[in-house]
């Protein structure tokens, strides 16, 4: 009988998740490329359709380490009535704590149950548009891409939010506006910009950068209804640490997600009062996170009126999507590949040694990236 956790720790295991994320993906990333400049031009509308379901077929195989293979638990902390009626069924602009190797993922395993997964943007680095698979991924799904150069930015962000309002179905826009994650060294830059500024000194958040956010609100303001507050929580002493090498070993985490649902008018259209409404939202996320680590409860210290947490059942998609990669990659993959080593051959065997390599390598390579020593530093804002 197969030992189900001696497998998840396998390397050969973790080999072959490797070879079907990265061929499916380099499979999808060039149907999105042919379907960018042939279909695009004349039908933005159905080439969205399609590309939701393209995105959705690569980013689920990601989600399914989290609701599947290590079976992780997701908390949520939602007004019942509005989850409902709104979520999954409008454009949202969303603002979430940056603090986890893998807090992304679990805004993706969220968004997965509510049918939006595929149409899922943020902001990111321009020069992640050029790391395939998954940069060409996201520059065929139209993310927002900037060089931290505000004027050069600002047309971007004006440009993209348009093109995003347009899509015929619910688009999510993840906005982090602390800009890297949380760590002790950027903490100690936070708080001396913080003091400096005199702005409020946060405990467990670095102190928001507000000019992208104020930027994008005056161009979507009237065009997405609603700003979703979101705090994400893992508890301070758990066993297992929420990285993403947790979940490929099949070490399952527990995530507590916390969503506030905010009209955008209620947000000020002065430039200089959104900015300070962005400051006062991280001042309560602040101690929404204090409460939780002292506690284990959002509400006990914080003074956030309470909501209890439920779960919701992960949809079966994910795991059928991941079992048909592997099964159309892996099986002429490996068939390819285990005739090189087996070929008698030392050329074709040294090909076959290289190509296993070099899958094993860009796994390291992706894990390595999501770490949260890898983030860019704080207050790199070019001029």
């Amino acid at each position: 009988m197969i030992n189900l956790h001696i497998l998840k720790q396998s390397t050969v295991v973790h080999l072959c998740f490797a070879i079907s994320y990265f061929t499916s993906g380099l499979i999808l990333t060039f149907i999105q490329a042919i379907l960018y400049f042939g279909l695009k031009p004349f039908n933005k509308s159905l080439y969205r359709k399609i590309n939701y379901y393209l995105s959705y077929s690569f980013y689920s195989q990601l989600v399914f380490m989290s609701e599947w293979w290590s079976n992780s638990k997701l908390s949520i902390y939602i007004k019942k009535d509005e989850y409902e009626k709104f979520y999954g069924k409008e454009h949202g602009y969303l603002i979430m704590n940056h603090s986890y190797e893998i807090d992304w993922l679990m805004g993706w395993h969220f968004c997965n149950t509510i049918g939006v997964l595929g149409n899922c943007k943020a902001y990111a680095k321009k020069s992640i548009q050029y790391l395939p698979p998954i940069g060409w991924m996201w520059k065929f799904s139209e993310f927002v891409f900037l060089e931290r150069s505000f004027e050069k930015d600002k047309e971007t962000i004006k440009y993209q939010i348009s093109e995003l309002c347009d899509y015929p179905d619910p688009v999510w826009l993840l906005m982090t506006p602390e800009g890297t994650r949380y760590t002790k060294k950027k903490h100690e830059a936070s708080l001396s910009f913080a003091k400096e500024k005199n702005l409020p000194l946060l405990k467990h958040h670095l102190t928001p950068r507000t000019r992208g956010f104020t930027t994008s609100l005056q161009f979507f303001r009237g065009k997405i209804p609603v700003i979703y507050n979101i705090q994400l929580a893992f508890e301070k002493d758990s066993k297992t640490p929420p990285t993403l090498t947790s979940l490929l070993y099949g070490k399952p985490v527990h995530a507590h997600l916390y969503i506030e649902r905010i009209p955008v008018e209620r947000v000020p259209e002065d430039e200089a009062e959104a900015a300070k409404w962005l400051h006062d939202l991280f001042v309560v996320k602040d101690k929404m996170q204090d409460s939780f680590f002292n506690t284990g409860d959002f509400f006990l210290e914080s003074g956030v009126e309470r909501r209890e947490p439920f779960s919701v059942p992960p949809p079966i998609w994910s795991l059928v999507n991941a079992l048909g990669w592997a099964v159309v990659t892996l099986t002429p993959m490996l068939y390819y590949l285990l005739g090189l080593l087996f070929s008698g051959k030392l050329l074709y065997f040294s090909i076959g040694c290289g190509i296993f390599g070099a899958f094993f390598i860009l796994l390291q390579k992706s894990i390595g990236m999501s770490k949260i020593s890898q983030g860019s530093s704080y207050g790199t804002e070019k001029k």
